[in-house]
């Protein structure tokens, strides 16, 4: 399955995303008020992300310096190198880019224009889907169906 089939099936709800002055608090008070994982910073609105700060990042910034960097400006905890896929992407290509760089989240370029945020919850639940599709065709030949 590719990048853009799988954004379809998340529905239209879009990208949260946070400007890079916001305080980091702000970013996990929303993370837990919306139950994801991850936001993307961007300072004009979405179309291209500055960086993107996760709960693991706020998770080691807590244990580095304790309570106080709940007071820091999400640029200053944010990862700034973002990997990224496009559109056309396989979720294997995903799965194999997340796996190699540890992290879970990807924002989907479409040139310079953030279209959506795949994780890896949803490439893997791609993958499982083409997998189950596989093993039924094959089914069906075996079975003479």
């Amino acid at each position: 399955m590719i990048v853009s089939q799988i954004l379809k099936s998340k529905g239209t709800s879009g990208v949260i995303t946070l400007t890079s002055d916001a305080s980091v608090a702000d970013a996990a008070n929303i993370m837990s008020d919306k139950r994801i994982g991850t936001i993307v910073i961007s300072d004009d609105g979405g179309a291209t992300p500055a960086g993107i700060l996760s709960e693991r990042d706020i998770v080691r910034e807590l244990g580095k310096q304790g309570p106080s960097c709940m007071a820091t400006v999400v640029s200053e905890m944010m990862t700034k190198k973002l990997i990224t896929c496009n559109p056309s992407d396989t979720s294997d290509t995903v799965l194999s880019k997340m796996t190699e760089g540890r992290f879970r989240h990807m924002p989907v370029m479409d040139g310079d224009t953030m279209v959506g945020l795949i994780s890896i919850g949803d490439a893997v639940k791609a993958r499982l889907a083409e997998l189950a599709a596989e093993r039924d065709a094959l089914t069906g030949m075996v079975m003479g169906h």
